[in-house]
């Protein structure tokens, strides 16, 4: 009987010991993925506390006897999934007047122009800013005093939610408008840094400011920037999250993952995002109308043998690519089966996206100089130099190299700016 007890316990201690060590590696392999398993930012079930919950916590303090206009979208949620559309409503002594969508809608769904339309469950106008305008007008701001900026951003310079915001601030300061910001995380954590600085006459829609494709700053931080860099001169406000920590990644932060625009449906596509996007101008599919944008390219003239072949030989860091071939349903290429590779992202530590946006370029520039068109980089990637070294056929490692003093003078401005460590 003795005997039996104690392989019982020892068969039990076994089993324990066992599913400590397969639950262990299940937990390493997904952070290898780039998937979402914490690491030390916090305990399960912790998140950081947005603007709109500080706001909310202080019972709308800063709000109060104002008439306010709130640019959002559908990423305009607290904690606990209300809109901050509904939070203004109710709250009391805030005189909620108009709401205000970016590019993709009140719903983050559309993908073209947005026209103006009324809020279902509140009834009040939304005035689209990509739409006719892109910058609000007199008009639009009649009978408010105070506007409120809460979208989620990307973390990517060439994001289009970040000049929405500048361009709103720009027109709060001529009509004397008090601007808030309620803060939100940078996906893609507030430490890497990485790109090349926009060109100074380079700005855009797609480029409000000379500052790296990477940044690593949150929309509260940038809005201080544009403020005093650019000399906007709004009576500038940030509601500050609280909890929220430089080296955290959007899924270190325990909040929710919604998509802030179609085609960046997970935090994994978002990583991929700013080294895949800068190849739809010069002519491949970045796997848009696909279940996995960011996460392929291609196109009906790419040999995938050939491409995966020399990608493989340069060793891109934190991916593996493998051969594939789909057929996208809308945008680029449309109905047009492409031949590419599906990019999968192992290592998010050591994945650099624009250097490996250049090393497919690279590539692909350098088997098919007639087909892919190198200087369209452009328009997104915004640096001269850059697309200049790559259509002479550079080593992108070389090219990363040459963005080190621009990217020690911008992370030395920026440090004037930055809210959280």
């Amino acid at each position: 009987m003795f005997r039996f007890r104690l392989l019982t316990i020892l068969y039990l201690v076994a089993s324990v010991a066992l599913f400590v060590l397969a639950f262990g590696s299940d937990k390493k392999a997904g952070a290898m993925k780039g998937g979402s398993a914490r690491n030390d930012a916090g305990k399960p079930g912790d998140h950081a506390q947005t603007g709109i919950d500080v706001l909310k916590s202080q019972s709308f303090a800063p709000l109060r006897g104002k008439h306010v206009g709130l640019i959002t979208n559908q990423t305009g949620l607290d904690s606990h999934g209300v809109r901050t559309i509904d939070l203004l409503t109710q709250a009391k002594d805030v005189n909620l007047v108009a709401i205000f969508s970016p590019e993709h809608g009140i719903a983050g769904t559309a993908d073209a122009a947005v026209a103006n339309e009324a809020d279902v469950r509140t009834g009040l106008p939304i005035f689209s800013l990509y739409g006719a305008t892109r910058k609000p007008t007199g008009d639009m701001l009649r009978g408010i005093d105070s506007l409120v900026f809460d979208i989620q951003d990307a973390g990517v310079r060439f994001y289009t939610y970040i000049t929405t915001m500048a361009y709103s601030m720009e027109a709060a300061s001529q009509q004397h408008v008090t601007f808030f910001v309620l803060d939100r995380p940078n996906p893609l954590g507030g430490e890497v840094i990485e790109g090349p600085l926009l060109d100074h006459d380079r700005a855009s829609f797609v480029g409000y400011f000379p500052m790296p494709v990477r940044y690593a700053m949150t929309m509260g931080e940038l809005a201080q920037m544009f403020n005093a860099e650019n000399k906007i001169g709004a009576d500038l406000h940030v509601i500050s999250m609280q909890d929220w920590h430089r080296r955290d990644t959007f899924d270190m932060t325990g909040l929710a993952w919604i998509p802030p625009s179609p085609a960046l449906r997970t935090l994994r596509e978002n990583f991929l995002y700013p080294g895949v996007e800068i190849l739809q101008a010069p002519g491949v599919s970045v796997g848009r109308g696909t279940p996995s944008p960011f996460e392929l390219l291609g196109a009906p003239w790419i040999d995938s043998t050939a491409l995966l072949a020399e990608l493989n030989r340069r060793k891109v860091p934190g991916v593996q690519f493998v051969a594939a071939q789909f057929t996208p349903a809308t945008g680029l290429l449309s109905g047009t089966t492409c031949n590419g590779l599906s990019i999968d992202l192992q290592n998010r530590d050591s994945f650099r996206p624009v250097l490996m946006g250049l090393e497919i370029a690279s590539v692909l520039h350098r088997l098919y100089p007639a087909k892919f068109q190198v200087d369209k980089m452009i328009e997104l990637l915004g640096s001269r130099s850059t697309v200049y070294r790559l259509a002479r056929g550079d080593d992108p490692r070389e090219i990363e190299a040459g963005w080190a003093a621009d990217i020690a003078s911008f992370r030395e401005m920026r440090e004037k700016y930055l809210l959280y460590h």
